[in-house]
């Protein structure tokens, strides 16, 4: 039997992207990975398919699993030859656990390691626009449990030392104490004019930060309701935030976006998002499925050389076509290469990658613009080649023949609905906890209406927010109210349209 392996891995405070390059790759490779609340569901989508997942979170007050058991657990599965990844939030090592967990496994001699992760502790106020030290501010640091019992006889913190002894104090896990840590600092020599804030949620499109000083904190909190998960931050440095605070002033912040495009494409919208402060929810209600060419159109691919033009409407299509020219023996490069038209700068590029020249790209993203260019480029008589996707609208072929060019369309791809629809984002949209639905094509709009079936008003419930307008028009047909069209129609130009309207709508 293999032998197994415990991975003791730190998650980060909650933005998937906090997590350390070895951190992933144990996500990627691991056989089990047991992982705690605050672990992003996106980490989690990252390790293999056939990886078994195992929820032991805790919450205030309620278990979902011991911490007997869990250490029961990893011994049972490292013993059973697994790689295994612990994967908690945070760093494993600060207030996290980890070093209990090691214990066992050492009692037991079992293989571990640590990989330490971002601690929330200093994460989290640097997303709130704290640094945890700033010259002529803050030297030193603590960070504590907020999690004693209240009622404990004696404190096993030294408050008399903590209070007046470090510049900032830390506290995790400290929300529901608020009102002791408050009155230990106070009678422990902090003055009640210190500044203090609290976050919740940090790091995430839910973070919330409340500031306020000792004296009137614990007010400020009922009053704006701040539960667990939080970071309490305490001293001088807190009055860094007005000028500091970055992350809560993106444009998007805060918002869920439901990002519909298939799995393969939804990566670069997700980006965009995440870089103007929202979180993206990927629901892909499309796949993308090559044609198998026939031989008569391995036949088309061979004759390549004699076309004028072809014309790629997608980056599915380059990216569908050009394997049916490899295996034609096609030679792209060749001294008289037909021109090529691509309908935007995203197909374009996917061209360029493959080595080909571009010729024209028309200034409007749609195939009404391509005929308008084209008509300027003598086509009558011309051979034009359109690879592209199954039941693509006939505009453009037809344009083009009726400006006399000679047509021949190559159904080189499908769109499909996904064999396995993304149960979370689904029941996101559903529950009412999405901001903004977007569609990159007809498409998506057609599969989600499809995948929603008698609850597609519920789109409605969110900002709907399209790519171009032939996009918009399908959502339209099926009676979605659009209150987004993409200035530019590209994935950026969409974000960018997104936050404008939030912006003059002062949202």
């Amino acid at each position: 039997m293999a032998k197994g392996i415990v991975y003791l891995v730190g998650a980060g405070p909650g933005d998937p992207q906090l997590i350390t390059v070895k951190g992933l790759e144990c996500v990627r490779e691991a056989d089990v990975i047991i992982y705690d609340r605050l672990v992003s569901e996106k980490l989690l989508e990252a390790s293999r398919s056939d990886a078994e997942r195992i929820y032991a979170g805790k919450e205030s007050a309620r278990h979902t699993m011991s911490q007997k058991r869990i250490n029961s657990l990893l011994i049972e599965k490292a013993k059973a030859g697994k790689t295994v990844v612990r994967l908690k939030g945070g760093d494993p090592l600060v207030l996290g656990r980890g070093g209990e967990e090691a214990e066992a496994l050492a009692a037991e001699g079992i293989e571990f390691e640590f990989v330490p992760g971002v601690t929330a502790a200093l994460a989290v106020p640097a997303y709130a626009g704290i640094p945890a030290t700033h010259r002529g501010l803050s030297s030193s640091v603590a960070i504590i449990t907020g999690h004693e019992d209240p009622n404990k006889p004696i404190s096993s913190l030294a408050w008399d030392k903590l209070s007046t002894g470090v510049d900032t104090l830390i506290f995790l896990m400290g929300i529901e104490n608020l009102p002791a840590i408050v009155e230990q600092l106070m009678a422990n020599g902090r003055p009640p004019t210190t500044p203090i804030a609290l976050i919740h949620s940090g790091t995430g499109p839910a973070q919330r930060t409340v500031a306020g000083t000792l004296a009137d904190i614990v007010e400020q909190a009922s009053a704006h309701y701040v539960p667990p998960p939080a970071v309490i931050i305490v001293g001088e440095v807190v009055k860094m935030r007005e000028k500091l605070r970055w992350f809560d002033r993106k444009p998007l912040f805060g918002k869920r976006v439901l990002v519909t495009r298939s799995r393969s494409q939804a990566s670069k919208l997700s980006r965009l998002l995440s870089e103007y402060g929202a979180e993206s929810v990927e629901l892909p209600v499309i796949e993308i499925q090559p044609v198998r060419p026939s031989d008569e159109t391995l036949k088309e691919a061979r004759e390549f050389h004699r076309y004028d033009w072809v014309i790629f409407t997608s980056v599915n299509g380059v990216e569908a076509f050009l394997p049916w020219s490899g295996e034609a023996g096609l030679e792209l490069r060749q001294a008289r290469p037909p021109k090529i038209c691509a309908i935007g700068p995203a197909t374009a590029e996917a061209c360029r990658n493959h080595g080909l020249h571009v010729d024209y790209v028309p200034e409007e993203y749609i195939s009404e613009k391509i005929l308008e260019g084209l008509a300027h480029r003598e086509i009558s008589g011309k051979r034009i080649l359109l690879p592209r996707a199954q039941n693509a609208r006939p505009l453009l072929a037809e344009g083009l023949r009726r400006a006399g060019a000679q047509v021949r369309e190559l159904a080189v791809y499908r769109t499909v609905p996904p064999s396995a629809p993304d149960s979370r984002g689904l029941q996101m949209l559903k529950d009412g906890l999405i901001d903004i639905t977007t569609f990159t094509s007809s498409s998506t709009v057609k599969n989600l209406v499809l995948l929603l079936g008698e609850d597609w008003p519920l789109a409605n419930q969110t900002l709907v927010a399209c790519i171009g307008p032939v996009t918009r028009d399908t959502a339209v047909r099926y009676g979605l109210k659009v209150a987004v069209m993409a200035k530019d129609y590209t994935i950026p130009g969409l974000v960018t349209s997104i936050a404008q309207y939030y912006n003059k709508a002062g949202l």
